[in-house]
């Protein structure tokens, strides 16, 4: 009889406005939250070279700085105010070598002989992005260890060695390949020997360790002068408009394709957060709708409720029949919302696959959705129960 008087209380409709309203809501929070976790690895293999958030930084070459290469570089107050800028997080420099280096082999079968000149620059070691036991330098060590971009190791291979008749060569080809570095200045000359150890993507330069570039700057450097034409920036926001503002003010040039990921990177977690706000407000507000619809069935039906407690109903037993139908239709829409969130993961990692490498990562969204039920759950219980016990129990033997 209790059942069948509580079934008159409710409103199918309001029941499944809630459901739907709930399972969006729901929908919307897993689904951004999942892209995310999906997305996390793209966004941090593309940005961990640069920290998210640094580019290079040199000034403009003009008619005036070719004639005068000293106005390439930057001086010590021109970097002091530099990292003064509110913008501005840290500042490193690159380090040039200051001398003729000129690499040959000797003669071999597995390579042909060659002569080049080279430059070497030097930067701090976590901006690199080539991890290697090697990459370590000290008076006794007898291999200079090199860092090249992966772009030359292409531009060789396709271009130069087509040319020239000569082999192409593999990463793991050239890494095993020992050659000699003749270093010349301040009328002192002297060989060492020298090893590819990794190929950079991010940083387009020739990288020595700075141990070697400041033992060989100081031994056959042609200035006693430390020269620094580029910087490396990290900003506190690369999105802020005062970065190209004071960098055209000072005519400094700024490599503004290393800021551009660092741009989508930021548009995609705000517009991510914005979406995950927005999800929030409307399972807030299906919280609320079912909340307020109980309360006005239990106000339209309190005259019911009393008679039932006069009769010998406990507040449990009136409440129970409200709190199991609230907790099943809670869980019938968080059901839908799980189930409409995997087939949409399933649809843009499809999608992702065939544009990125990214890694396959285990799915939060049954455990989201799950937590989403047991907190939800026993929200109503406590609310339906209280409600229900403040009608039926007086007041002074509320506890």
């Amino acid at each position: 009889m209790l059942v069948k008087l509580q079934k008159k209380t409710i409103v199918k409709t309001q029941l499944l406005g809630y459901i739907i309203t709930l399972c969006v809501g729901v929908f919307i929070v897993l689904t951004s939250m999942q892209l995310y976790f999906d997305l996390k690895p793209l966004m941090t293999n593309q940005t961990d070279v640069f920290n998210d958030k640094t580019a290079v930084i040199s000034k403009e070459v003009s008619l005036f700085k070719s004639v005068d290469k000293e106005r390439l570089y930057f001086s010590d107050e021109e970097i002091s105010e530099l990292q003064a800028q509110p913008f501005v997080k840290d500042v490193s420099t690159f380090n040039n070598a200051d001398f003729k280096i000129k690499a040959f082999s000797n003669q071999s079968e597995n390579i042909p002989l060659f002569q080049t000149d080279l430059f070497f620059e030097s930067i701090p070691d976590n901006y690199i992005d080539v991890k290697s036991e090697d990459w370590v330098w000290n008076e006794s060590v007898e291999v200079v260890p090199i860092i090249i971009p992966e772009d030359y190791l292409k531009l060789y291979n396709f271009g130069f060695a087509e040319s020239q008749g000569l082999p192409v060569l593999s990463k793991n080809t050239i890494s095993q390949i020992t050659f000699n570095l003749e270093v010349s200045g301040a009328f002192q000359r002297e060989v060492f020997k020298s090893r590819i150890v990794g190929f950079s993507n991010k940083i387009n330069s020739i990288l020595v360790p700075d141990s070697f570039l400041k033992y060989a700057n100081l031994k056959f450097g042609r200035s006693n002068v430390s020269r620094i034409s580029r910087l490396l920036v990290t900003f506190v926001n690369p999105t802020d408009q005062r970065i190209l503002e004071y960098f055209n003010q000072n005519n400094y040039s700024i490599n503004k394709d290393k800021l551009e990921f660092s741009k989508l990177s930021f548009f995609f977690n705000s517009a991510l957060f914005f979406v995950i706000v927005v999800a929030i407000i409307i399972v807030l507000l299906s919280i609320g709708f079912i909340i307020l619809s109980f309360n006005l069935i239990v106000q339209k039906n309190k005259a019911m409720i009393l008679n039932l407690g006069a009769i010998g109903y406990s507040y449990n037993s009136v409440s129970k029949f409200y709190q199991l139908i609230i907790t099943i239709s809670t869980f019938v829409s968080i059901v839908l919302a799980v189930f409409f969130s995997l087939r949409c993961r399933v649809f843009y990692s499809e999608k992702l696959d065939n544009l990125f490498d990214l890694p396959k990562l285990p799915s939060y969204i049954v455990l989201l959705g799950f937590v989403f039920l047991i907190v939800l759950s026993i929200l109503y219980n406590i609310v339906v129960r209280n409600k229900i016990r403040r009608i039926l129990l007086p007041k002074d033997n509320f506890k």
